[in-house]
């Protein structure tokens, strides 16, 4: 995404330094981007098993295989953990997830095209090794044990500590895929006003988005299993961030939250140090158990902001996170809805000016009955899918007013319309799959490996 940078050995010795990090992801508006980034499980073929590292037709062995496209192998101890290619990496999550992080590019139009260009390739290496892919929010068939590890450093230290902090972390790991767009900012007001409107209406997305409603092959009592798992993740680094709608928000208060929450890991010389649960403000003053005496630097703050988990997070460019994995169309709808909202200044205000009012406690109940109930949950006198439908009618007049147009000659807003389709009907696609699951399927789960496969 715009802003991002490898990692930066500039030592860092005042906090003033770590404030001027996030500021200087201020762009003028023309130079905004868009970067879109989704994970998918990978599955055997042969019996729906989630799919190792190792093996002729293991991950390491898929990675591989992309290779033929251009993609360049970045390596951890001799393995293969990711791949770059021309502003976009492949990477892996903790139960082997495949996740594109994409270029960032201008128009919702070249995302999708990125998107299709990606699944083609992922698909044609899949069909040789007997695998294939879906995107889902929560593994819906396997337990957590029957879900293999990846060989990365930084997810055995995450593997011990997150049980300590609470009792879903580790489903959060293995069992999850989800799909996120980022966003530039002008400036440090910009900035505010966006993150306000994002996660005042993630739970608005995350009802549209809800795709994961299994948990071992039964219904697990949410239409978003996924976004639920994240409220007993980690207290520390996840949730609403109260903060962020208070008076005296800005990339000071961001950093004041960052330095108090807990460290995972330390990255040097190509292995990772375990400090979890030790303090930056402690790395800073050279007093931190895991490396006595030493400093960070940018590159360990870069590498620590992306330990924090809330649903929207700041780090040079925003990070809309709270959607379920799903489909090629959907892919392209949450950068669409997005960019609609924040992209043009007018409807931006008109989205602050929608959700000015709404208290903490309201966040706080959204966030709680969303994953259960998606579009059906109540708010005041309404129901979110009459939200929704405000929401969607507001990104289409952000895309129609930015005018970014296609091959066709089609502006943005056309992204939009399954969406759209979903909020008229008040049902989210969890509920498409609970109809399956009790109808076509006679309660076995299996189908959804071959009738929702990429």
């Amino acid at each position: 995404m715009s802003g991002a940078s490898p990692a930066n050995r500039e030592p860092v010795t005042d906090r003033r330094q770590l404030v001027a990090y996030l500021e200087s992801g201020c762009k003028p508006p023309e130079q905004w981007r868009i970067g879109t980034e989704h994970e998918k499980f990978v599955y055997r073929l042969s019996d729906l098993r989630p799919v190792p590292y190792e093996g002729p037709d293991g991950i390491g062995a898929f990675l591989e295989g992309l290779r033929r496209y251009g993609w360049k192998p970045v390596l951890e101890n001799g393995q293969t953990i990711a791949l770059s290619h021309e502003g976009c990496s492949i990477s892996l999550e903790p139960g082997g997830q495949l996740e594109l992080s994409g270029k960032p590019l201008e128009t919702i139009h070249q995302t999708c095209d990125e998107v299709h260009t990606h699944l083609a390739q992922v698909k044609a290496v899949a069909e040789e090794l007997g695998v294939g892919l879906i995107g889902l929010g929560f593994q819906p068939k396997w337990r957590r044990s029957d879900v293999p590890w990846m060989p990365k450093g930084r997810y055995a230290i995450m593997r011990a500590y997150m049980p300590t902090v609470g009792s879903l972390g580790l489903d959060m790991m293995l069992r999850t895929c989800t799909v996120q767009v980022n966003l530039d900012f002008a400036s440090e007001a910009d900035m505010v006003r966006k993150f306000r409107v994002a996660l005042a209406l993630q739970p608005v997305i995350t009802a549209l988005f809800a795709n994961s409603p299994f948990v071992e092959g039964r219904p697990s009592g949410y239409l978003s299993l996924r976004s639920h798992v994240w409220t007993d993740t980690d207290p520390d680094r996840c949730g609403i961030l109260p903060f962020v709608f208070e008076s005296g928000m800005g990339f000071e208060r961001y950093v004041d939250y960052a330095l108090d929450v807990p460290m995972y890991f330390v990255h040097r010389e190509g292995r990772y140090i375990d400090v979890a649960g030790q303090s930056f403000r402690d790395f800073m003053a050279g007093r931190l158990p895991g490396l006595p005496g030493e400093r960070p630097t940018l590159g360990d703050w870069e590498d620590h902001l992306t330990t924090l988990f809330p649903q929207v997070r700041l780090k040079r460019f925003l990070e809309m996170r709270d959607a379920d994995g799903g489909p090629w169309g959907r892919l392209c709808a949450l950068p669409a809805v997005w960019v609609g909202l924040t992209y043009d200044s007018a409807v931006l205000d008109q989205a602050w000016d929608y959700v000015r009012d709404w208290t903490p406690e309201e966040h706080a109940r959204l966030r709680r009955e969303v994953p259960r109930d998606a579009l059906g949950t109540r708010f005041r006198d309404r129901s979110l899918r009459e939200v929704a439908v405000d929401v969607l009618t507001l990104a289409r007049e952000g895309l129609r007013r930015r005018a970014r147009r296609g091959v066709r000659d089609v502006d943005e807003s056309p992204y939009l319309d399954v969406l759209d389709t979903i909020a008229q009907s008040g049902r989210c696609p969890a509920q498409e799959l609970l109809d399956a699951f009790h109808g076509r399927w006679r309660e076995n789960i299996d189908p959804v490996f071959r009738e929702y496969a990429y």
